[in-house]
């Protein structure tokens, strides 16, 4: 789910100064990738504009496609050389169709289209407070990822993105949506929606550190219990999508603000303890 950009981690000058003499034409494997992730995107936004159920499910599996796919081109081009200033720059537009306007269109519809007209709720407002909160999900998003694209991978190696990686944060709607189907009839809970989707937003573009995964050796030996603990895994996802989902979704995206808490108080009281010493 972590794949934000994999092709990107080289900051946008030295990229730029390697690839001085630009080599014609693309790649077709990888770029095959990116545009199934725009495809994915693309289906997810359909699917939402037609409300029922089961095309709310469906958009939020075709974002989770989406992050699959956004993971792999990456990885794909570095293991067959096939990087590209092309391929750079068509990742990120397609990411900006799967994890932001999807993803934002995809929580609007879901916390929106249902709520009855009789809700105690102003309804025009709340729609108006919907696609404002769901717009700024939409900015964060692309803002991060033109963010990554200047900067990069956090300074000392590729091990953490500053602030949310996008399809993280896409993939916290997704599994909601997915998880409990049915959409929001109460005001309340699609006010509480559309402040989590913002919230998101903000920490796309905050400065917090995301653990990447990627200096897992993935294509070194591994332990035969590794693989038989990957395995269980799958069918966990697999048979437990709804539930499993959104419990790594979602603790992925607090447990680092949960840390950088901890980290912040743990600086202060140090900091106090040594005035007043």
């Amino acid at each position: 789910m972590i794949g934000d950009m994999d092709q990107r981690e080289i900051p946008f000058a030295e990229r730029r100064f390697r690839n001085t003499k630009l080599r014609r034409g693309i790649f077709l494997l990888p770029a095959m990738f990116t545009s199934a992730n725009l495809l994915c995107g693309y289906y997810a936004v359909v699917a939402s504009l037609h409300g029922t159920v089961t095309d709310f499910d469906h958009a939020a599996r075709a974002i989770g496609f989406a992050i699959l796919f956004d993971s792999l081109d990456g990885r794909i081009a570095r293991l067959t050389g096939t990087n590209t200033e092309f391929g750079v720059q068509f990742d990120s537009l397609a990411d900006v169709v799967s994890f932001g306007i999807a993803p934002a269109i995809l929580a609007y519809a879901w916390g929106f289209r249902s709520i009855p007209v009789s809700s105690p709720f102003n309804v025009e407002q709340l729609g108006h407070l919907g696609w404002i909160l769901c717009l700024v999900f939409l900015i964060c998003c692309a803002w991060r990822l033109a963010r990554f694209n200047v900067q990069g991978m956090a300074p000392g190696g590729s091990k953490f993105f500053i602030g949310m990686p996008t399809p993280a944060a896409a993939g916290v709607i997704a599994s909601i949506v997915h998880g409990f189907k049915v959409p929001l009839h109460d005001g309340r809970w699609s006010i509480a929606w559309f402040l989590l989707a913002a919230a998101l937003g903000m920490l796309m573009t905050s400065t917090i550190r995301y653990y990447s995964f990627k200096d897992i050796p993935l294509t070194r030996k591994q332990p035969s219990l590794a693989i038989i603990a990957l395995l269980m895994l799958i069918a966990v996802i697999w048979t437990y999508s709804e539930i499993a989902l959104v419990m790594f979704a979602c603790t992925y995206a607090i447990t680092p603000v949960a840390l950088h808490f901890v980290r912040f108080f743990r600086h202060r009281l140090v900091s106090r303890t040594a005035g007043i010493s």
